[in-house]
């Protein structure tokens, strides 16, 4: 949100900001930069105003003669005010991209940890059966084997 200040075309503005400011800090120093005097504005302050603004983006000083010079450089300080923010916008917003990203990878990777143990879980349940057949079939057979010892030995 962007905090706009309703400052005489003949009073220089000086407006500063840091991208490292969060929002409640940024809305104090707005406040303490309206609240302050203008009458010290020379040349070598207005070129301070905007410090991690690119040299072609900073603010030309005005002419203090011309109130139309005065209202285009409020203007342009109010459009720096809301590149800052923006770029700010964008910071956070990336921030939350890459948790979300982390977050999607996360989930994609415990859904693909519970599909292999689905498989798994199902070839073993198959084995489990054939075991199971495969003993039954044993217990058959060495139930038929005794059967024909018994016999063989009764007949002998």
């Amino acid at each position: 949100m962007i905090t706009t200040a309703r400052v005489p075309a003949d009073k220089p503005v000086r407006i500063a900001f840091s991208l490292n400011d969060s929002p409640e800090s940024s809305k104090e120093s707005f406040a303490s930069l309206k609240a302050q005097s203008h009458d010290d504005a020379s040349p070598e302050n207005f070129s301070l105003a905007f410090p991690e603004l690119d040299q072609q983006l900073q603010p030309l000083p005005p002419c203090h003669d011309s109130k139309e010079s005065m209202q285009v450089y409020k203007q342009h300080c109010k459009i720096a005010e809301e590149y800052h923010e923006v770029k700010k916008e964008i910071a956070l917003l990336e921030e939350r991209k890459k948790e979300l990203i982390a977050r999607l990878e996360q989930v994609e990777k415990e859904s693909m940890d519970a599909a292999q143990l689905a498989k798994e879980y199902a070839e073993l349940t198959e084995e489990n059966r054939t075991l199971k057949l495969a003993q039954t079939q044993c217990v058959e057979q060495l139930e038929k084997l005794r059967i024909q010892y018994q016999k063989r030995q009764g007949s002998s």
